[in-house]
């Protein structure tokens, strides 16, 4: 494995070379007039909507959301754990209007794949040659016994970045000095981030600032983790008194809540906390079952090279919605695929076949406000599937002095800067 430490910048500047190859001819980005429609304007969908304005300035391109800012998940757990602004979260598409993107802001209420029309919820229909779906994610209510909408109004899971992040936050500020915290972690996969250890983290630090004698337990349906030694070596050194988590092993999967005591159940325990942090199983936005995207995971089939569906003819998804293992669900990832996507789908309305391409992830956990780690993989969809290359790839080095930690958080703070950038102008 290489330390990301020392040679981050070669191995992303390595991945990101794979896109040129990608590459229209001129005379295509001239010539196409096409309809091309985005759904979700996440990382995903906001990316590749104002890459295709570059890649086909002739082509009419629309994104639908169904809310006119966007709330970023990544650093959502410092709003939640460090006092960060929920207004540094938010963004709005005035960026993308400015360079031609038709910006709709509507919920699309149902997909033709047969007649290639989008309608949305007042009745109105929007036609495409090519849609690109970047859905996120849905919670899988009836997955977990007694978690269900509501109940995420008392027991909130803030898997989403919005009024669930403020809610989770309220509710620390509001906990009583030496009330106990409850975080509950699924079965994988899920979207990350927010990541439910860089949260744990951010918790802890929240309570051994302003609730000392207050301790964070997490109750995990695994045993394993991404990042754990690194993880368990910040929890050992930051937060010793603050933090407890439980694997599968140690009867920490949770198969029961109950909102109105506020409880959790494993197979031989009953845990009551005033905040309890419930981070639910989760599956594909609700708009790609719609479009008939989905298979019987929940999550959606794709062509990694293209990342057209392999359900549906002519609709592609993106990000956290996909079944793009060992991609991990997040927003690097996203961004990455989205790009992917919107070379292939401007060679494909080019009559031009999509290429094989090299792609690349780095995932950041903050351990504290001012460290954090990383790990990163890179992946080739060569061979029509996506993998890892051998050898590539890195992790943050255990026992590294804080200047290396503090580097990693400034990197993170660099990146989630350059994304927003570029995602929304």
């Amino acid at each position: 494995m290489i330390d990301l430490s020392l040679d981050r910048r070669r191995l992303m500047q390595g991945a990101a070379l794979g896109l040129g190859a990608l590459a229209l001819p001129i005379s295509a980005r001239s010539q196409s007039k096409a309809r091309i429609v985005i759904i979700g304007g996440g990382f995903g969908g906001a990316s590749a909507a104002a890459l295709l304005r570059r890649l086909m300035p002739s082509a009419q391109v629309t994104l639908v959301d169904a809310n006119p800012t966007y709330t970023a998940c990544p650093f959502s757990n410092l709003v939640i754990g460090t006092g960060r602004s929920f207004s540094a979260q938010q963004f709005a598409y005035d960026g993308l209007r400015t360079q031609g993107v038709n910006v709709v802001i509507a919920k699309a209420a149902e997909i033709s794949a047969e007649t290639q029309i989008v309608t949305l919820e007042d009745g109105s229909e929007i036609g495409y040659d090519r849609l690109i779906l970047s859905p996120g994610i849905d919670m899988r209510w009836a997955a977990l016994e007694g978690y269900s909408e509501t109940a995420a109004e008392t027991l909130p899971h803030a898997w989403k970045a919005g009024p669930q992040t403020t809610l989770l936050r309220d509710k620390l500020v509001a906990l009583e000095d030496g009330d106990p915290v409850i975080m509950t972690v699924p079965p994988a996969p899920y979207r990350c981030p927010p990541g439910p250890y860089e949260r744990a983290s951010m918790i802890a630090h929240y309570l051994k600032a302003n609730k000392p004698r207050s301790k964070l337990i997490i109750l995990d349906a695994k045993d394993q983790f991404s990042k754990q030694a690194l993880f368990e070596e910040a929890w050992a050194e930051h937060y010793p008194d603050h933090l407890e988590w439980r694997g599968a092993i140690d009867d920490g999967a949770v198969n029961r809540v109950d909102a109105s005591l506020g409880a959790v159940y494993t197979d031989f325990d009953e845990i009551q906390a005033p905040v309890i942090n419930v981070i639910p199983p989760q599956k594909a936005g609700a708009i790609a079952d719609r479009a008939g995207v989905t298979d019987l995971t929940g999550w959606c089939p794709i062509n990694p090279i293209s990342f057209e569906s392999t359900l549906q003819d002519k609709i592609h998804v993106i990000g956290d919605a996909t079944i793009a293992a060992p991609m991990p669900k997040s927003a690097f990832s996203a961004n990455l695929q989205a790009k992917v996507c919107a070379f292939a789908v401007a060679r494909l309305l080019s009559d031009l076949e999509p290429m094989p391409t090299t792609l690349s992830n780095t995932c950041y956990s903050y351990t504290t406000p001012d460290e954090a780690i990383s790990i990163a993989g890179v992946y080739t969809n060569a061979d029509g599937q996506l993998q890892s290359i051998s050898g590539s790839g890195g992790v943050s080095p255990l026992s590294a002095e804080k200047s290396i930690r503090n580097a990693e958080a400034a990197q993170a703070a660099h990146w989630f800067k350059t994304i927003t950038d570029e995602a929304f102008g």
